[in-house]
């Protein structure tokens, strides 16, 4: 244990995600051991975070206005919707310049171990910019893993009242794996290939199903 400021550092870099104790203390000390302008400049740059970056009021991506560059954009494909569990999926799916659509940000997946549930993730706003009947294709691009499996298990289920043709990116991601490591030509071809969940049909009675 070290004393003020440099424990109450290591103490609060350990609950960053993928941060152990000994990482933050290695990077603890390299703050302390840096030029003053270089911390205070990060410093700078994560007080800005916060005060100017929020999340799009129609998709949830992160963004620096009330809606993000891909949803004020003319030229994207309104009757694609793909839905990703994280904003860092979104870019994972850019750079493989195969989806013009729009998407949808969940927020997480569905993890009963960890105590959430479709209500704690923004399924009810997903429903809701399905209602007007615009989108077509539902692409559920969850993680491969135990999680997204559940997460994109619920959703083809509550996406059948609606119409839309429901699809899964194909196989050939990594299975446990996360979209943001997955390379840009498989995360490609899974788009390219993805499999129908869900054939798209006319509703007789379309609504909008609680979460």
């Amino acid at each position: 244990m070290y004393e003020g400021a440099i424990q109450e550092l290591i103490d609060e870099l350990s609950r960053l995600p993928g941060i152990g104790p000994r990482s933050a203390q290695r990077i603890a000390f390299h703050l302390l051991d840096a030029p003053e302008e270089d911390v205070f400049a990060l410093a700078d740059t994560l007080r800005k975070v916060k005060e100017q970056a929020r999340f799009c009021e129609v998709c949830f991506n992160v963004s620096q206005e009330e809606r993000c560059r891909i949803c004020r954009d003319p030229r994207r494909d309104h009757s694609q919707l793909c839905v990703v569990e994280e904003s860092k999926d979104v870019v994972a799916i850019e750079r493989t310049n195969e989806f013009r659509g729009l998407y949808h940000v969940l927020g997480g997946s569905i993890s009963p171990i960890e105590g959430r549930g479709p209500g704690d993730l923004r399924t009810r706003e997903l429903f809701q910019r399905l209602a007007d009947g615009a989108v077509q294709e539902v692409i559920l691009a969850t993680d491969p893993d135990t999680q997204g499996e559940a997460t994109a298990s619920y959703l083809s289920r509550m996406l059948a009242d609606f119409g839309v043709r429901v699809t899964r990116p194909a196989s050939g991601l990594p299975v446990g794996g996360d979209l943001e490591y997955a390379d840009q030509a498989t995360l490609g071809r899974a788009f390219e290939g993805r499999r129908v969940l869900v054939e798209r049909h006319s509703p007789l009675d379309v609504h909008t199903p609680s979460a």
